[in-house]
């Protein structure tokens, strides 16, 4: 199910008036948690956009997610009791904390309550396997055009302009996203704003301007055209 706009409102003031949450400004760089800290609360995002990072044994951060408004923080603390992830603002936002005990009382009396954890939890478990099969089966230029899509259509659903993204994210972040080489993510930016499917808007290269989001979707799809093995075998032999 997508949500929308008008269902991220609705169930943000239905938590704003059962359960009264703690609400946090945070700033870029600003944790929600962090990995190894016990699990009490559970967490919305009221605004901002926060990424979801795992540290590696050896100390190196992989980014798993990427939250924006009406998405929930911390369900990966719920099975062992404690945070396994970082939860990281990457802009001026504001997050809600909701004590986890609190939360599953007032299901019972507000059996809304449960359908919309239920529904978000479920929201998280597709968006996870769409991710991975975005890793597994496309192409490097088509996995960055997919995640410029996933975002734009995020800030849609939220009421926020499709036609334009920020990054808050480097090209090294994002490549540690989508499994790709910084060089690779850049390559990947040029070959869209030369085929016209997105343009830069500033110097700096974070404001990417997305005039058609359908055209994102058409590009994916011609990368997943196989290339004609009469083609590729008169490639090999020059």
């Amino acid at each position: 199910m997508h949500t929308t706009s008008q269902e991220i409102a609705a169930t943000l003031q239905l938590l704003h008036d059962v359960l009264t949450p703690q609400r946090r400004v945070v700033h870029a760089g600003d944790r929600a948690y962090q990995a190894g800290s016990p699990f009490l609360h559970l967490y919305i995002l009221h605004a901002g956009i926060f990424k979801i990072v795992n540290l590696t044994p050896d100390g190196r951060e992989q980014v798993v997610g990427l939250k924006f408004r009406g998405d929930w923080l911390g369900f990966d603390g719920i099975a062992h009791g404690q945070y396994s992830c970082e939860a990281i603002a990457m802009d001026t936002g504001e997050v809600w904390a909701i004590p986890y005990e609190k939360l599953i009382h007032a299901c019972t009396a507000h059996p809304v309550l449960l359908t919309v954890l239920h529904e978000a939890m479920s929201r998280v478990i597709a968006h996870d396997r769409d991710s991975l099969m975005s890793v597994c089966t496309l192409t490097a230029d088509a996995r960055v055009a997919d995640f410029l899509r996933f975002w734009v259509e995020s800030q849609a659903k939220r009421g926020m302009r499709a036609d334009q993204i920020t990054l808050r994210m480097t090209r090294a972040e994002i490549g540690n996203y989508l499994g790709l080489t910084l060089e690779t993510v850049s390559r990947a930016l040029s070959k869209l704003a030369r085929d016209k499917v997105i343009a830069f808007s500033t110097q700096g290269r974070r404001d990417v301007n997305i005039p058609d989001v359908g055209a994102l979707s058409e590009f994916i799809q011609r990368c997943l055209i196989p290339v004609p093995k009469i083609r590729h075998e008169a490639a090999m032999a020059n």
